[in-house]
């Protein structure tokens, strides 16, 4: 059984503050990229880019990243790493200011493969990590930037990021 923890004007405000955060702690955007994890990352990523360009009035580009080559639950029959081809990004990040951006940090194995695609994609001045929910449960030593909303769970419980965008409404549940 889900129960709404977050819903669609409780996102936003997440959203926005994100948002705030990263104009802060920048102090001006202009080697600035937004890199979208695939599927709900992405989302999330045009989503702080229209409220930079609502507040700043200034666009930054946004990207698309999938992961999918890069994770390590495969196992190396279903993958030879050599063979791993680096996803071309339709921008550069070269000597850029990467945020990559998720709808939920969890173990930060999705995290690091990120990192490796980026890293394949390019050579990122620097890397910063925006989410929407931080759920604990590390297995990597990796932590964000920027969070939304913490929200601790069990191992049991599953977190459900529904976006207009996807799923036709905003709202997060845990189940």
């Amino acid at each position: 059984m889900a129960k709404e923890i977050i819903d669609g004007q409780t996102m936003t405000r997440a959203l926005t503050r994100i948002t705030y955060e990263i104009i802060e702690r920048n102090k001006g955007i202009e080697d600035l990229v937004l890199v979208g994890i695939k599927t709900r990352g992405v989302f999330v990523a045009h989503r702080i880019e229209s409220r930079l360009k609502q507040l700043e009035n200034i666009s930054i580009p946004v990207a698309e990243l999938d992961i999918t080559p890069y994770r390590d639950d495969k196992t190396h029959e279903e993958k030879d790493i050599s063979e791993v081809k680096a996803q071309p990004l339709d921008i550069d990040i070269n000597n850029k200011h990467v945020i990559l951006t998720d709808d939920v940090l969890y173990t930060g194995r999705t995290i690091r493969a990120a990192m490796d695609a980026l890293m394949n994609a390019g050579r990122p001045k620097k890397i910063s990590l925006a989410v929407l929910v931080d759920r604990g449960h590390r297995e990597l030593p990796i932590r964000a930037d920027f969070v939304g909303k913490n929200i601790p769970t069990s191992q049991k419980e599953k977190i459900k990021v529904s976006m207009k965008e996807i799923d036709g409404e905003d709202k997060i549940e845990i189940e």
